[in-house]
């Protein structure tokens, strides 16, 4: 069983036990529950995707870490004009562990 889920603008295909990065999530400290907003869950054969029973599915994750991605360079340069930046980036991410795919409801 999976599910795809939107975090942070963003969505991912999870299973039971798979850990992901999104991106920090503020008000979570190391070993809370957060809920996920399911797009679709795929059980074996059946596939449901009905906006009104996914919306008392929610996939549970536990979160485990946070940390800082890699460094991202960004260069800027105009010609001829003498123009030349550089900057640097690092993303606040939150690794969360997938514990739970409820199973929708049957109509």
């Amino acid at each position: 069983m999976y599910a795809i889920v939107r975090t942070g603008g963003r969505q991912q295909k999870v299973a039971v036990g798979d850990v992901i990065e999104v991106d920090r999530i503020s008000t979570g400290k190391v070993g809370d529950s957060v809920e996920l907003s399911t797009l679709l869950v795929i059980d074996g054969e059946a596939v449901t995707s009905d906006p009104w029973v996914l919306a008392g599915v929610k996939v549970q994750a536990e979160v485990v870490d946070h940390h800082k991605g890699s460094k991202i360079r960004i260069q800027k340069y105009k010609n001829k004009t003498g123009y030349k930046k550089r900057i640097g980036h690092r993303q606040l991410h939150t690794a969360l562990k997938i514990t739970d795919i409820p199973a929708p409801a049957a109509k």
